[in-house]
This record gives structure tokens, C-alpha cells and sequence, in this order.
């Protein structure tokens, strides 16, 4: 085997030293002997956010077995494992675990046909990883037996963080809220990444802006005064008020944002009414808003205020009767990667796997993720990735007209195990070798 030494910096000499191949092939053993059985357990029995039980119960057992002091119940179901391997910094890496109420239909052999009682409605449902997650804790423990099994190559303490309730954005302020920093150290380094079916298989995916979103969940309760379909006169029809809020709102993000500013507000829920001759008195909108900056949200905050008030004064309510603006307090803050990190760790990915193995695409989309809590207040240096998880001749398919590539979140949803997994964990140990040089 030959041995290199990857420089991450002409100006800064902080070179590792690796073997070429060596990590790639390790990897694959712990992937064919113990990994690839892992993930399918993990497949075929998801849980919900905030009850998964026996998944943290597994993950808490596979940490401890690679070496690690783990503890568990942190923040509900959250488990946080230490590795401390000397002097060095104290570097976290966080994978989520929770799963989605949905049913799968992706024809897999290990699809998912587990039940949970739903925390939030008591009704029975189907459960699915329909966003990756199980990818995420599989290469957690890879990443675990690696580092365990290596660490003359490192030094420092190693932080590996399981946390619940990712879908609800209530695990990591919850994890928070249980002292996890005053309890364990707060870490000098957070990562983390997340698999995605809109990318190649086994593929790096890291930028140097905001891959994440920051999300808000807004409600507004229109009060009308209620009449006889037949005489809208005698009545204030919060049916036409609440129409008029929906379109008046799409020019937030027409008008009232720079065009190379992205932002969304998207009202997915109108509820109204009982009847076809009835003006109902009360309408409800149910909000989603999305944002990359702390000024943009406050444009889209502020604005989706003034224009439900203001559109109430139009339509000639009183200032009691006024729409009502509820912002929960459930919002998170959009994930910002440090830029100087990310390019430290995209040279050591290159170097590590390959030019073709790392790209820089921008996101498309604006999902959010509750990472942040743990990033922010106080601040701490952090990169999120991405990895690929869909085979190239997927996408071949698809763009032949063939079946498109399923989304996150839906029940056809399916992601190639072994090339994400693998790609998780190379990428992970590069980024904590890189981090924790002696």
C-alpha cells in the first residue's frame, strides 16, 4: 500500500498522512461483514419521532460494542457516545433516526410494513425511513468501528451524536435543552449529512452557502361574521378575505425580495365553512415559510402581518375582529456552513476519493433541517453535506422518459444502500481525520 499525505492548504501546512485505498477497502469489508445487515435491520423497522425506542436502544448497543462511553435518554430518546483519544479537539458528529408515518410501496424485498401508534394523533400507522434516516445511523456505527479501530491515527475526543425527532424539528433543541454541551463539552467541530435520492449514488455534494433552508410554521385566523348564502351583504365572508390574504401574499417573494434572494410562502391549508348556503365566521390558513437569512425572514414575517391586517381593514373589520397572525415557535433557523471549513474538508474528500466522488451543486429546493441548534448560540464551525444515493442509470431512465427518480418523503421513496452507506462513512472519517491531526 502507498502511502500519501493529503496538504489541505498552501498557506497552512496541515497534511494527514493516509493510505491510499486503505480507508475504501476497510470500509467495504465492515459494509459486506456487519454494515449492509445493519441498514436492512434499521429498514425494516423505523419509529416515529420522538418514540424511537428501539432504534436509539440498538444504536446505544453497536456504539458501546465499537468502544465508545455512550449515554442515553438525552433530550427523550437521544444517545450521545465519547471516544476521548488523547489531546485534541472535541468534534461532533450528529445522524438523526426517526422514520415517517408513511406506508411503503417501493417494492423493495425489505420494505418496511411496521406499525406505531402515531405520539401526536394515537391513531395506528404505517412507518417508513422515507427520508434516509436509517442510511444515516448505518454509517454512524461505521464511522464508530472505523475510528475505534484507528486511533493512532487521531487524536483528540470524538463526539457521535443520535438524535431523535429530526422530522418534527423538535430533537436537536430538545438534546439542547437537556445540556448536552454542559454535560458532555461543547465541541469545537460539528458535521453532519444527509443522504439524497436527487443525487448520484456515493457522490459528495457540499457547498459553501446555506444547503438548508430556515423554515417557520405560520397560522391565520380570519374572523368573519356569518350570514345566509343568499344575503352576503348582511355578513363579512372570510372565505373571499382569506382569498385575498393567499394572493396578496405571493408578492412577498415577487416584490418585496431582491430577485436573487430566494425565499417562500406557501400556504398549504384553508379551512372554512360547513355548507353550501352558509357564510361561515371563521377561516383558518395554515402557512409554511422558508428563508436562507436572518433578514429575509423577517421581510416574510413582518409582511405576511401587515398584509393579513391591513387586507382585514380593507374588507371593513373592526381592530378586535382583525385576522390573527400565530407564528409558532417550533421554527428553525437555516443551516450556514463555514466556508473556510468547507473547502478544507472538500480537498481532503478530493484527495481521499477522487475528483469525480466530490461536486458543488446548489440546492435546489428549501427544505429544512434543525442542525442548526445545535450550530448556533453559541456558534460553532460546521459543515453539512450531502451524499448521492440514487443510481446514474436511475436518472438515465428517467431522463429517457421512464419512471421518475421517487422524492423524499414519498412511499415510493428507495435509496442504494451499500454506495451511500460506504460514501457516509469515508466521508465522515476523512472529515474527522482532517479535524483531529495530531
Amino acid at each position: 500500500m502507498i502511502k500519501r499525505a493529503i496538504c489541505l492548504s498552501a498557506a497552512v501546512l496541515f497534511c494527514v498522512p493516509v493510505f491510499a485505498g486503505e480507508l475504501s477497502e476497510s470500509v467495504q469489508s465492515d459494509y459486506d461483514e456487519h454494515l449492509a445487515e445493519l441498514f436492512d435491520h434499521f429498514h425494516r423497522n423505523p419509529e416515529l419521532s420522538t418514540v424511537e425506542t428501539e432504534t436509539a436502544r440498538r444504536m446505544a448497543m453497536e456504539l458501546s460494542l465499537a468502544g465508545f462511553d455512550v449515554t442515553e435518554g438525552v433530550g427523550g430518546t437521544g444517545v450521545v457516545a465519547i471516544l476521548e483519544n488523547g489531546e485534541g479537539p472535541l468534534v461532533m458528529m450528529r445522524a438523526d433516526m426517526d422514520g415517517l408515518p408513511v406506508e411503503e410501496k417501493s417494492g423493495l424485498e425489505n420494505a418496511s410494513r411496521a406499525k406505531q401508534t402515531d405520539p401526536i394523533t394515537g391513531n395506528e400507522v404505517f412507518v417508513m425511513h422515507a427520508c434516509g434516516h436509517d442510511v444515516h445511523i448505518t454509517s454512524l456505527v461505521g464511522t464508530a468501528r472505523h475510528m475505534a479501530a484507528h486511533k493512532d491515527e487521531w487524536t483528540g475526543t470524538l463526539m457521535l451524536v443520535v438524535q431523535p425527532a429530526e422530522e418534527r424539528v423538535l430533537g436537536a433543541r430538545a438534546m439542547r435543552d437537556d445540556q448536552i454541551w454542559e454535560r458532555f463539552g461543547k465541541p469545537d467541530y460539528a458535521l453532519a449529512f444527509h443522504v439524497s435520492s436527487s443525487g448520484v449514488a456515493g457522490v459528495v455534494n457540499v457547498q459553501e452557502g446555506s444547503p438548508y433552508a430556515g423554515a417557520d410554521t405560520v397560522d391565520i385566523i380570519i374572523h368573519g361574521v356569518g350570514a345566509h348564502g343568499a344575503s352576503p351583504h348582511r355578513g363579512k365572508d372570510p372565505i373571499v378575505l382569506g382569498s385575498q390574504i393567499v394572493l396578496a401574499l405571493q408578492t412577498l417573494v415577487s416584490r418585496e425580495l431582491s430577485p436573487r434572494d430566494p425565499g417562500v410562502v406557501t400556504v398549504g391549508s384553508f379551512h372554512s365553512g360547513t355548507k353550501h348556503n352558509i357564510i361561515s365566521d371563521r377561516a383558518h390558513l395554515q402557512l409554511t415559510v422558508r428563508n436562507t437569512s436572518p433578514e429575509t425572514r423577517k421581510v416574510l414575517l413582518d409582511g405576511i402581518v401587515r398584509i393579513a391586517e391591513n387586507m382585514g381593514r380593507v374588507a371593513g373589520l373592526p381592530e378586535d375582529k382583525l385576522p390573527e397572525v400565530i407564528i409558532s415557535n417550533e421554527s428553525v433557523p437555516p443551516v450556514v456552513n463555514d466556508a473556510p471549513l468547507v473547502r478544507r474538508l472538500r480537498s481532503a474528500w478530493v484527495d481521499g476519493m477522487g475528483d469525480d466522488a466530490v461536486v458543488d451543486i446548489p440546492t435546489k429546493g428549501m427544505g429544512a433541517e434543525d442542525f442548526p441548534f445545535f450550530t448556533q448560540d453559541p456558534e460553532i464551525s460546521s459543515v453539512y453535506w450531502a451524499i448521492g444515493g440514487t443510481p446514474q442509470e436511475d436518472f438515465d431512465t428517467e431522463a429517457a422518459g421512464g419512471p421518475p427518480v421517487p422524492s423524499h418523503h414519498s412511499p415510493l421513496f428507495k435509496i442504494s444502500p451499500e454506495p451511500s452507506v460506504k460514501a457516509g462513512v469515508e466521508s465522515t472519517v476523512l472529515a474527522l481525520k482532517t479535524l483531529m491531526q495530531e
